[in-house]
């Protein structure tokens, strides 16, 4: 019955601190927000995407290569 109360005292500071803890706010920045052609600037935000959505203007490091090559394989 002894470790009943700790566990007890550690849900309820976990709850609490979770109510207080600071909410994000939902608008975005004005940097985000002019991103338009994909480029590789190192002071440029990357932004983090949570679900499905379209962003445009990606700050791209490497994408690989486009090329398309068509092999035609007896078999």
């Amino acid at each position: 019955m002894a470790w009943f109360i700790p566990l007890l005292l550690a849900i309820v500071f976990n709850v609490v601190a979770y109510l207080l803890a600071p909410k994000p706010k939902r608008s975005q920045p004005a940097q985000t927000k002019d991103m338009d052609n994909p480029t590789a600037d190192a002071g440029r935000p990357i932004p983090v995407v949570f679900g499905t959505v379209t962003i445009k203007g990606l700050n791209v490091l490497w994408y690989g290569d486009k090329s398309r090559q068509n092999k035609k394989v007896s078999a």
